[in-house]
C-alpha cells in the first residue's frame, strides 16, 4: 500500500520557504529595515513622493530623464487616440501594427544594424533570444556579473552544461583563457553586459571584438544601461568604442533612457528573421501597448537631434562622482552614472537605506542590493543621475547620505 501523504505539496513549500527566505525578510521587517516594494505616489522625476514627503531620487533608471517630457508624454496620448490601449495579441498573429514596425526600423538606423525585432519587456528579449539562438553543440562564455535574464536566457538554451562558460568579471585573461577552452571548429558567443547594472562599470568591448576575431567567436551585448548614455547620442558601447560592424546582436531596454517599457535585439536581417520565429517570450506573450511604443519613438526624435540631456547626465554624474569619492566612500570602479556606495554588509545596507528614506525635510532615495544581483559580502546601496538633477540638489543628497554613513561607521 502507498504511505499515508503527511504533507500537502503547499505545505511542503511554505516550509522551504521559510527557511530559505521568509525568515531572513520577516526578521528584516520586525527590525523595521525591510527595503524593497517601496510605494511611489508622484511620477519618476528628479523629486518623488511617498506619500506626501519630497524624496531625492538616486534609485531611478530614468538617466535622461524623458518620463516627464512633455513631448513624450503627449506622443504616448497621441497613440492611444488613435491605437487604442493594447494590442490584445502577440506579434505573430494580431498584435503588430504598423507602429511597430516603425519603431523596428527606426532601432536599427539608430543603432548601425540590419534590423531590429521589439519585445513587450528588456527580459523577455534576453530570454527569447539566448534560449532560441543558442543550439546543442554551441559555447557560450559569458561575465559573471551579467544581468540574471542573460543567465536564465543561457539555462533556457539547449546548450550542454559543459558548454556554458563562466569568464571573471570584466577580465580579458580569464576570457581569453574560456576561449582557448573551445575546440576548433566549435562556435561561441560571447556575452556581455555594456554597462554592468548594479556596480556601473564599461564592459572592454574593444578588446572583447578583438579577442573574438582571433577566436572566430560572435559578439552578444546587453545594452540596457548603455543606449542613450554611452556614444554619440547615446547610440551604446558598441559606438562608444568604435566597433559597431563588430558586434553581432545588441539588445537593450525602453525602461530605462527609453522611458517606457519592452525591450529589443538589433542584428542581421537573417537573425532578426530567426528570433522573431523562435523565440518563444515574444512568440507568446502580447506585443507593447501602442503608448509604450510611441513613447521610444518619441524619445528617439529627441535624442537623435539633441545630444544635451545626455551630456547634462555626464555632468551630474561627475558631480556625484566627486563628491562621493571626497567623502571617503568606496564606489567601486563606476565609470558612469550609476555610482554603487559598497558597504559590504546587509543589515547595515538596509539601516542605511532606511536611514536616508526617513531623513526631513527631505529624504534620499537608494537601491540596496544584496545577493543574488551581487555576491554575499558586496552589499550595496545602487545610486543613479538623472539629467534632470541640478548640482544643488546633488550636494544636498551627497551631504544626507554622508552624514548617515558616518553615522553607521560606513566611511
Amino acid at each position: 500500500m502507498n504511505e499515508v501523504v503527511t504533507m500537502t505539496f503547499f505545505q511542503k513549500y511554505e516550509e522551504r520557504a521559510q527557511a530559505e527566505l521568509f525568515d531572513q525578510m520577516d526578521f528584516a521587517k520586525q527590525l523595521g529595515l525591510y527595503p524593497y516594494f517601496m510605494e511611489l505616489s508622484s511620477e519618476q522625476g528628479p523629486i518623488v513622493k511617498f506619500g506626501d514627503r519630497e524624496t531625492i531620487m538616486f534609485g531611478s533608471n530614468n538617466y535622461l530623464s524623458m518620463t516627464t517630457n512633455p513631448k513624450v508624454k503627449e506622443a504616448a496620448c497621441n497613440a492611444i487616440e488613435e491605437y487604442g490601449t493594447g494590442s490584445t495579441g502577440s506579434r505573430l498573429l494580431n498584435g503588430t501594427m504598423d507602429i511597430h514596425t516603425r519603431l523596428e526600423n527606426r532601432l536599427a538606423e539608430f543603432i548601425g544594424t540590419e534590423s531590429a525585432v521589439i519585445f513587450s519587456t528588456g527580459m523577455q528579449a534576453n530570454l527569447g533570444t539566448l534560449s532560441c539562438f543558442l543550439r546543442k553543440g554551441d559555447w557560450v562564455v559569458s561575465d559573471e556579473q551579467n544581468h540574471a535574464s542573460i543567465i536564465d536566457g543561457i539555462r533556457l538554451s539547449s546548450l550542454d552544461k559543459k558548454n556554458k562558460i563562466i569568464y571573471k568579471h570584466n577580465d580579458m585573461d580569464s576570457l581569453e583563457k574560456s576561449l582557448k577552452k573551445i575546440p576548433k571548429g566549435e562556435y561561441a558567443l560571447i556575452v556581455t553586459d555594456g554597462i554592468f547594472s548594479m556596480e556601473g562599470d564599461i564592459a572592454k568591448l574593444d578588446e572583447i571584438t578583438e579577442l573574438a576575431e582571433t577566436y572566430g567567436a560572435g559578439v552578444y551585448v546587453d545594452d540596457a544601461h548603455a543606449v542613450g548614455v554611452l556614444g554619440p547620442n547615446g547610440r551604446g558601447t558598441a559606438a562608444h568604442f568604435g566597433v559597431q560592424d563588430k558586434v553581432d546582436i545588441v539588445m537593450g531596454t525602453f525602461s530605462k533612457s527609453f522611458a517606457s517599457i519592452g525591450g529589443y535585439i538589433a542584428a542581421s536581417e537573417s537573425v532578426c528573421k530567426w528570433v522573431k520565429h523562435r523565440a518563444r517570450s515574444m512568440i507568446f506573450s502580447a506585443s507593447s501597448p501602442p503608448s509604450a511604443v510611441a513613447t521610444v519613438l518619441a524619445v528617439l526624435d529627441i535624442i537623435e537631434k539633441d545630444d544635451s540631456h545626455r551630456q547634462k547626465l555626464w555632468a551630474n554624474a561627475k558631480r556625484l562622482k566627486k563628491g562621493y569619492l571626497d567623502a571617503g566612500f568606496d564606489i567601486g570602479h563606476s565609470a558612469s552614472p550609476i555610482i554603487p556606495l559598497l558597504i559590504c554588509d546587509e543589515m547595515k545596507t538596509f539601516q542605511m537605506f532606511k536611514d536616508l528614506l526617513a531623513e526631513t525635510p527631505r529624504s534620499v532615495y537608494t537601491n540596496p542590493v544584496r545577493t543574488p544581483a551581487t555576491p554575499v559580502g558586496r552589499e550595496l546601496l545602487r545610486t543613479s543621475c538623472q539629467s534632470s538633477f541640478d548640482f544643488e540638489t546633488i550636494d544636498e543628497a551627497v551631504e544626507i547620505i554622508t552624514k548617515h554613513a558616518k553615522n553607521l561607521d560606513i566611511i
